[in-house]
């Protein structure tokens, strides 16, 4: 047995590792510590011992495979989730790696399993007519349709993250000059968006009716505290149902609170903006996240098929015919 018993490991990689030494977001911290219950439960399941007396050697790489194989199966999570899974498991184990070297052989082997590969689709996204469906659809003559279409534009305009318009206060908006608002993203990293002009006149409207001050929620719910990341996919989902009766390309996409920031970034995009400033906009911690908005446009390709040569077309430039020579033809 080493020193210290698995559970007084799995505490200290929580309260040492991932809280002092590395301050992680309250979201990672949550990720992994939802991790560690699923593989707590399995474990207990599996090896019919209570959580606190699971040892090391019982969390060996076939273990972990036989756990995120069980994920796949019984919940249905897909490619994508498993590796978060296996992400956090691996974050663990090289915690582990410096805390017990004489176990190194049992952790490489945990290291070793990789990623699974999966299929990757193409952006979705809303086309200007289904956006102006959408924001049209919440019923402005209410107090929560008026919030609804404001937050709707807000994310369509800038694209923020659900976590980001959820976590909004009045002292993050600007309105002055150089209106902008000011959003703590993922990654723990500040920024801010400036706002287009019927953006300001929208945010001032809604600014006035709400009349909140400093760390008040931007955008409050029923009972006044803030919005949660569901809330906005239920609203969402109520929009998107009722813009499907104008808008029938819409009853062929699932709309997420992403995709509206999909349909910003598309926007920017197809307006000529670089990908670099796209990436800075969205927030984007490298310029290759941003590309896939490349395979996406499809205006885009249609331009470069049209800057292509045609088969059995001979190279160089074209020179139209002797005007002499084309009226004797057409005779």
């Amino acid at each position: 047995m080493p020193a210290k018993s698995f559970p007084a490991l799995l505490q200290a990689f929580f309260t040492d590792r991932m809280m002092r030494q590395r301050n992680a977001s309250p979201h990672t911290i949550a990720a992994y510590r939802d991790t560690f219950r699923l593989l707590l439960r399995y474990a207990q399941e599996r090896f019919e011992k209570a959580p606190h007396k699971i040892q090391l050697e019982d969390l060996d790489a076939p273990f972990v495979c036989e756990f995120l194989g069980h994920l796949e199966k019984t919940r249905g999570i897909c490619a994508t989730s498993r590796n978060v899974r296996l992400a956090a498991i691996r974050s663990f184990c090289h915690y582990l790696a410096f805390q017990l070297p004489e176990y190194a052989a049992t952790i490489q082997r945990v290291l070793a399993i990789p990623r699974k590969r999966h299929d990757r689709a193409l952006v979705e996204y809303l086309t200007r007519p289904e956006t102006e469906a959408l924001l049209a659809a919440p019923d402005r003559t209410t107090w929560g349709g008026r919030r609804d279409h404001t937050l709707l534009h807000l994310a369509v305009q800038t694209g923020l993250r659900v976590s980001e318009l959820v976590g909004l206060r009045c002292q993050d908006l600007s309105l002055g000059t150089g209106a902008h608002v000011r959003c703590h993203g993922k990654g723990r990293k500040e920024r801010c968006t400036p706002l287009k002009k019927e953006s300001i006149a929208l945010m001032r409207a809604w600014c006035s009716e709400r009349n909140g001050t400093g760390d008040q929620p931007l955008f409050p719910n029923a009972r006044g505290g803030s919005l949660s990341p569901d809330g906005v996919q239920y609203l969402l989902a109520k929009h998107v149902a009722a813009a499907r009766k104008n808008c029938h390309s819409l009853c062929k996409k699932r709309v997420s609170p992403h995709v509206l920031r999909h349909t910003a970034a598309m926007d920017l995009l197809q307006a000529g903006v670089d990908l670099a400033l796209i990436a800075l906009w969205l927030g984007h911690e490298s310029v290759e996240t941003t590309q896939i908005y490349l395979t996406a446009d499809m205006a885009m390709k249609e331009k470069v098929l049209a800057l292509t040569t045609p088969l059995n077309t001979p190279h160089g430039r074209y020179r139209p015919d002797d005007d002499l020579m084309a009226f004797l033809r057409g005779l």
